[in-house]
């Protein structure tokens, strides 16, 4: 499987990042485990979890998605096989809590890496950002993680672009370590956002891409066609705002593109970030094998023009 440079690093990912938030919420550790061997049996390497993954599931604390991360790696002898991308700032409390101070920085990540069984992390992301905390804190707090080596990139994940060109013009400025990539929400139904000042600016200063709700809550596998079909999983309530005339034109779209290439909407959908300027590694989750199936279907899935030209006019924004 051909590799892909994220940024400017010397990190080398697979074209697809399997999303953790699941691991610890709706499916549990003997199932996790089992997509994760899956995942890199089939040539993948790229994990993407946070600290406060699955914080919201009854009963948890926050970290029990890096905890069975930091199992599975530990029982399978896998952390030289993969890359774990893992994030900090998150509301660990419950109470809207978002904190990306230096000092939280430092005392976090020796949870993550404890959790994760790990002395490193290969991708460090500030998960939020706090327009009221100066672009250089967490900066200054990365640059001493990476000269200990217990950090060995650092990324941004829901940044306004202002803030985001702030941050890299205060790490080329000072010597800190650059973000080198972006998380943003981006997918065929939530497109404006990112490609409207977000995609120039990481194509400009070639920052890699890893995109989340790379499925828009579900939406895009085709499952949710009305209201009726909201209560399939415990995620259908997000896709119900899709539930309109631009969103059903965009499904139409993929239902068209899938059968042309005898796939699913899901692989369609994906197919058509990684085939998107600018993007690494879309991210999404899976719940059973053959939710995964049909991810790892996507990155062999090479969509025509006029195919990418179709899903654009269903789902553009301007």
């Amino acid at each position: 499987m051909q590799k892909r440079q994220l940024g400017r690093s010397t990190l080398q990912v697979a074209p697809l990042m399997f999303g953790g938030n699941v691991f610890g919420w709706t499916i549990d550790e003997a199932t996790s485990f089992k997509l994760l061997d899956a995942f890199v049996f089939a040539g993948f390497n790229f994990i993407d979890t946070a600290d406060v993954y699955s914080r919201w599931a009854p009963g948890n604390q926050g970290g029990e998605s890096e905890t069975i991360i930091g199992k599975w790696m530990k029982t399978r002898g896998s952390r030289g096989k993969v890359i774990v991308a893992t994030k900090v700032g998150g509301d660990m409390t419950g109470r809207g809590e978002k904190d990306i101070s230096r000092k939280w920085i430092l005392e976090e990540v020796e949870n993550s890496l404890r959790r994760l069984q790990t002395d490193h992390i290969d991708l460090y992301q500030t998960h939020w950002d706090i327009e009221t905390t100066p672009v250089e804190e967490p900066l200054e707090a990365y640059a001493e993680l990476v000269k200990t080596g217990k950090v060995r990139f650092i990324g941004a994940s829901n940044f306004a672009p202002a803030r985001l060109k702030a941050a890299l013009e205060a790490s080329a400025k000072h010597g800190y370590p650059r973000y080198e990539s972006l998380q943003p929400h981006y997918n065929l139904v939530e497109r404006e956002r990112f490609e409207k000042e977000l995609e120039p600016l990481c194509l400009e200063n070639q920052l890699g891409v890893i995109n989340y709700y790379s499925l828009a809550a579900g939406f895009l596998t085709g499952k949710y066609r009305s209201e009726s079909d909201l209560g399939k999983s415990t995620r259908g309530e997000g896709a119900k705002k899709y539930l309109d005339h631009r969103g059903l034109k965009v499904l139409a779209a993929l239902d068209a593109v899938a059968e042309e290439y005898h796939s699913t909407p899901a692989a369609v959908a994906i197919a058509w970030l990684i085939a998107r300027p600018g993007v690494t590694a879309p991210i999404a989750s899976a719940t059973s094998i053959g939710q995964l199936d049909s991810l790892i279907a996507a990155t062999k899935l090479e969509l025509s023009r006029d195919a990418i030209g179709r899903l654009d006019a269903a789902s553009a924004w301007k």
